[in-house]
């Protein structure tokens, strides 16, 4: 949400006779019976009736408050981040962290079961109780980041990568999208860049 808005008002600025409606919600929609032109997620679209495009790539980083570091000690393998608390993203329906096998995407992946902490469905409040030392969580940089960089969260490296994972626009299969949904798939993509403005490429 913090770089959505950002992002879309320039593009509505710029067309002002677009008419366009958001709804704000973490839950996984039904956009081919909900009436809706598109929709915006992070990660996989596994619902085979969308036509998916990509708007930007998504780093995920394992993180965790200094205080919680200080007090349960850092992980630094696989075998050492299952007995710590997690801080888990509900909406997934399973409480696991999930590393490729070589650093690759597929099927083929580790999968950890942490310690469940805290259960939550918003990415904001789950970077705030990590912030706030309730356990270990895995986010995106475009909700880590500014905290990380301000000292409020530590990256936590166990010698391997997340799954990285992608912003997608989707829309219905079947339906034909309009000019205007594809010059806003454009600009979102623009906007966001790749690498993504928020976790640009090391120097």
């Amino acid at each position: 949400r913090m770089h959505l808005g950002p992002a879309l008002y320039p593009f509505l600025a710029a067309h002002p006779g677009i008419e366009l409606t958001l709804d704000l919600d973490d839950r996984r929609v039904d956009a081919s019976s909900g009436g809706f032109d598109a929709v915006i997620r992070h990660g996989p679209i596994l619902d085979s009736r969308l036509m998916a495009w990509k708007l930007a790539p998504s780093r995920r980083v394992l993180c965790a408050s200094p205080a919680y570091v200080a007090l349960h000690g850092t992980p630094r393998s696989i075998e050492d981040l299952q007995d710590h608390k997690g801080i888990f993203y509900t909406n997934r329906g399973v409480a696991d962290w999930r590393f490729p096998r070589g650093g690759a995407a597929g099927t083929d992946a580790i999968v950890v079961h942490g310690r469940l902490g805290l259960g939550l469905n918003n990415g904001d409040m789950m970077r705030d109780a990590a912030i706030a030392g309730l356990g270990i969580a895995l986010l995106p940089m475009f909700i880590a980041g500014p905290a990380m960089r301000a000292g409020q969260l530590l990256s936590i490296d166990i010698g391997m990568d997340p799954e990285q994972e992608f912003i997608f626009m989707a829309h219905p299969d079947g339906r034909k999208p309009s000019a205007k949904l594809r010059a806003m798939a454009d600009h979102l993509r623009q906007a966001f860049g790749s690498p993504p403005y928020w976790d640009p490429a090391p120097a």
